[in-house]
């Protein structure tokens, strides 16, 4: 009973929590029109990733806190499989949005003398194919889960943990080796990008410390730039990308290697799987003071309207 309570309070905080920040990250920035085309961008992807942030805790969050409470097979055959494939591209868009994120923000923070230098976004509309990209990318991998998921409805006899409420059926050798090997590499390829991508941000902001150093010493007052603490709070993000990415794999690989799994288990390994939906809207309020700064602007904002009105 103790550990059925706990189950329900973690799920539906984290739920509701992350779903709460992730909104309010979005319309943060959807509303927020000061800075240049790159800051746009930067804003763009961000309102991207909090919306695949969004469907993950929908997808895969929300049926999970209702399981817990005690509602099973909620969910007919089409509803488990609109789920499944959401939440699975969803995961997908995540990783490819948060390595476009690290991408972009290294090539705005990169010397004018850089050859990156040239690929700096002129408008915040230029970001919107690779958004296009990802989606397609993401639903054509995925497309397999469409005939691989059912309802436990339809295999109560299957069933080994009264928190699931779909079924994966088992698909043919020839479907797993096509399927597999195109997500791995589209991980590999993206953590790729946003590993090397986050090595040149650390190697700039390393340059960019050093130099601050130097003019403490010579007495100088200096300012961080805002592209500067733009890219930390960047590296911040990928750092919890990363933490959550690898706990989530290293738990999936130790149930798919274990012969007994029991509810426990399979519950701690969904903590993981939904953390950096959670904490990364954290993090970005924390680190850049988002909630303050934007609400503070709309108010100034507001305030000016209604001083010309009364005029």
């Amino acid at each position: 009973m103790v550990l059925k309570f706990i189950k329900e309070i973690v799920f539906l905080f984290m739920t509701v929590l992350g779903t709460l920040g992730n909104i309010s990250v979005s319309v943060n920035y959807m509303f927020s029109c000061w800075g240049g085309p790159e800051k746009k961008a930067i804003h763009l992807i961000l309102i991207h990733l909090a919306f695949a942030n969004i469907m993950i805790l929908l997808a895969k969050g929300l049926p999970k806190t209702i399981a817990t409470f005690g509602l099973r097979n909620f969910l007919d055959d089409i509803g488990c499989k609109i789920v499944v494939y959401l939440e699975r591209v969803a995961r997908g868009l995540s990783i490819c949005t948060s390595s476009l994120l690290t991408v972009v923000q290294a090539i705005i923070i990169s010397p004018r003398a850089s050859g990156w230098r040239r690929l700096r976004p002129k408008s915040a509309w230029h970001i919107l194919p690779f958004f296009s990209f990802f989606w397609i990318l993401n639903a054509l991998i995925s497309v397999n889960l469409i005939h691989s998921i059912t309802s436990t409805n339809l295999n109560m006899s299957q069933l080994e943990n009264g928190d699931n409420h779909c079924y994966f059926m088992l698909e043919s050798q020839k479907t797993k080796w096509i399927v597999l090997p195109l997500m791995v590499l589209r991980d590999a390829v993206f953590q790729g990008a946003m590993g090397g991508a986050s090595g040149y941000m650390v190697s700039l902001l390393h340059k960019h410390h050093q130099h601050v150093l130097y003019l403490q010493k010579a007495k100088l007052l200096y300012r961080t730039p805002p592209e500067l603490r733009a890219a930390q709070s960047v590296l911040l993000l990928m750092l919890c990308f990363v933490f959550f990415y690898w706990t989530d794999c290293a738990f999936s690989l130790f149930l798919s290697l274990s012969l007994g799994n029991n509810s426990e288990t399979i519950i701690i390994r969904d903590i993981p799987a939904l953390g950096y939906a959670v904490f990364s809207p954290l993090v970005l309020i924390h680190r850049d003071g988002l909630q303050a700064e934007c609400w503070h602007a709309q108010w100034k904002k507001l305030r000016k309207c209604v001083s010309h009105l009364s005029v």
